[in-house]
Formats: structure tokens, C-alpha cells, sequence
């Protein structure tokens, strides 16, 4: 049995004040959809995931995993070894959201070479 709330017809990240846009952000950013494309096929340390991200710094890392971990797209699991153990992975709602990221991923790996071509050109 599902426990997800049917959408408000209000939420329109279009405008100014709407909490929904915060979201929209949080899933468009690039830093974000490469965290959660790393976390699609198996959980992952932090170092594990700083490897599959390339270019993104500790910092950055960091903020973005909680980031996703406040807004549930992520879980963050600690285990209390010696030396400390953390595990992030996606939680259904993260999962969710590999949909639009896969089609924007897919879209610039596609469209890549028009936009090249027309950088050139302008």
C-alpha cells in the first residue's frame, strides 16, 4: 500500500514563492543527478562516490549528500565500527527521480554535438 502523497495542484516551481521550486533545484542540479546516477546501481561510501563523480570536491560532496538526504532522496547510513562505516544509497523517492535524471543525461549525451556545432557557428 503506497503512503505518497497525491500532488497539490498548486505546487508550480515556476513561481517565485513556491516551496516546489527548492526541489526543482535540488533534482536539476548537475551535481545532484550525478550523485544519484552514482547511487542507481549500488550503495557507496563517500570515497566511493567522490570516484564516480569526477571533478566534484569533498565540500561540495558533502553539502549535495545533505541536501539529498534532507529532502529523502538519499539515506544515510552510519554503522558503528571502528573505523566508522557510512553507506548512502537512494531511497524510493531518489529512485523516483532517476526517470527525468536519465532523460536529461540522455538528452545533452545526444544533443552534444549540435550544441558544439552551433557554438562554433555563433
Amino acid at each position: 500500500m503506497s503512503t505518497a502523497v497525491p500532488p497539490s495542484p498548486s505546487w508550480n516551481p515556476a513561481a517565485r514563492n513556491c516551496p516546489s521550486r527548492v526541489l526543482f533545484t535540488t533534482v536539476g542540479d548537475r551535481w545532484n543527478m550525478l550523485i544519484l546516477l552514482a547511487l542507481e546501481d549500488d550503495d557507496r561510501r563517500f570515497g566511493d562516490l567522490k570516484k564516480h563523480v569526477d571533478g566534484i570536491s569533498d565540500k561540495v560532496l558533502t553539502q549535495r549528500l545533505g541536501v539529498l538526504t534532507s529532502d529523502g532522496l538519499v539515506e544515510r547510513t552510519a554503522y558503528p565500527e571502528i573505523p566508522p562505516r557510512v553507506v548512502y544509497r537512494l531511497t524510493d523517492l531518489g529512485r523516483s527521480a532517476l526517470t527525468p535524471v536519465h532523460a536529461m543525461f540522455t538528452w545533452t549525451v545526444e544533443h552534444m554535438d549540435s550544441v558544439v556545432a552551433w557554438q562554433e557557428q555563433h
